[in-house]
């Protein structure tokens, strides 16, 4: 009896790391071993399915616990968001000069071009992401604004289904798909997954108010939806990683930038935090990203070896995640001195 509870409550203190193993070993699983091959070719299909429908779930179920009535703006939002704005843009702006002039005789590697170019878009799928849905979640057991949160979330889903139609045609034009063609279809797929969600979610409010109140009731329901979305993402990455024709250099730096980027965004929250008002939630908004969202638009859009920057991302960002959670818990259970007088 013991033991069963021992193995639930580490399963709930780490949820998020176990969600990544599971996402990796039940790939592998079906990769390394023949048998499961036809069984892997008819579930192969039906994640792609599941991959966006719980990305859907995880912000209905958001969706549905907000407040529409208490969602105001605060000054930390747009440092947040401007910060992103400038992030992206500077990422854009390198990715665009890696595009050789046809009216310049320079004598370039194209390997090493394409390689460059690959790592900034993968860097930019880290960045250019809207704040995870699951960031409210981890806020509130960090002792942080849930109701802020949410309110950068909603902000940050809308920002990025407008910056992400509009950046990528630039990056990966097509010869038969006119620029507004291309921005009009990523921006209704977009809608899809991000302005649905908050649409039904007021209808419920509204309308089915039991429902409502049941999703509510269920405080972790849109974390372990997430941990879902966890697993798959995983899974998509190691595959991408397994195979890709994509050089070991590339795929080295991939890992390593996309782990610096998760602490230059922390940082970048952690600062804007300062000045603007709720440290926690500033750090979570710019860092914790909805890289399952990044990865789709990416694989679907750009080159798909771009995509693994922000599968290498989701990985760092949740075992940072976990640490987080780990050590306030920890001070929680035996707070310091400053602690105790915070608490007072």
């Amino acid at each position: 009896m013991e033991t069963g509870k021992t193995i639930l409550r580490f399963l709930k203190d780490w949820t998020l790391p176990v969600a990544i193993a599971v996402g990796t070993v039940v790939y592998l699983t079906f990769d390394l071993v023949p048998a499961l091959d036809e069984a892997g070719n008819v579930l192969g299909p039906i994640i792609d399915v599941i991959f966006p429908v719980t990305l859907f779930l995880t912000l209905f179920v958001t969706f549905c616990k907000v407040d529409f009535h208490q969602m105001r703006f605060h000054r930390w939002h747009f440092g947040i968001l401007l910060a992103q704005v400038l992030l992206v843009a500077l990422v854009v702006g390198a990715i665009l000069l890696m595009n050789p002039n046809p009216n310049v005789d320079v004598h370039v590697d194209v390997h090493v071009v394409v390689d460059v170019k690959l790592l900034l878009e993968a860097i930019l799928t880290c960045i250019i992401g809207p704040s995870a849905v699951a960031a409210p979640v981890v806020v509130g057991k960090l002792n942080g604004n849930i109701s802020t949160m949410t309110t950068f979330t909603l902000l940050s889903s809308m920002a990025s289904a407008l910056m992400i139609p509009a950046v990528f045609p630039i990056l990966e034009p097509t010869a038969d798909v006119a620029f507004l063609d291309a921005f009009l279809i990523i921006l209704e797929k977009m809608l899809l997954v991000l302005l649905l969600p908050l649409v039904l979610g007021w209808l419920v409010q509204h309308y089915v108010g039991r429902l409502a109140r049941w999703i509510a009731s269920k405080s972790d329901l849109s974390f372990y939806l997430w941990c879902v979305s966890l697993s798959i993402t995983t899974g998509v990455t190691v595959k991408n990683i397994v195979h890709s024709d994509a050089s070991v250099w590339l795929l080295w730096w991939i890992a390593v930038t996309s782990l610096l980027l998760c602490f230059v965004q922390f940082l970048i929250g952690h600062v804007v935090g300062r000045h603007l008002g709720e440290l926690v939630n500033s750090r979570q908004a710019l860092f914790q990203k909805n890289t399952g969202l990044s990865i789709w638009v990416a694989y679907m859009y750009l080159n798909p070896v771009s995509s693994i920057g922000a599968g290498c991302y989701v990985l760092w960002q949740n075992i940072i995640n976990s640490l987080e959670l780990w050590q306030f818990r920890r001070e929680s259970k035996y707070p310091s001195s400053k602690t105790r007088a915070e608490l007072k």
